[in-house]
C-alpha cells in the first residue's frame, strides 16, 4: 500500500513572500529612525541658537 503525504507548506498570507514582508518593516523602522533622527538635530539647532521650545535665557 503506497501512502503519499505532502511537505509543501502554504504561507498564512497567501501571495506574501516572507522575505519581502522582513524588508518591508526593516524599511519602515529605518523610516521612523531617519524621522526621529531628523527631529532630534532640528532640536539641538534650536538649542544652540535659542530658538524653539527651549529658550536660553541665561546665555
Amino acid at each position: 500500500m503506497d501512502v503519499s503525504s505532502s511537505t509543501q507548506q502554504t504561507p498564512v498570507e497567501s501571495g506574501t513572500n516572507p522575505l519581502e514582508k522582513a524588508i518591508d518593516v526593516q524599511e519602515k523602522q529605518i523610516e521612523k529612525i531617519i524621522e526621529s533622527s531628523s527631529e532630534q538635530s532640528k532640536q539641538v539647532n534650536a538649542q544652540k541658537t535659542g530658538i524653539g521650545s527651549n529658550i536660553n535665557i541665561i546665555g
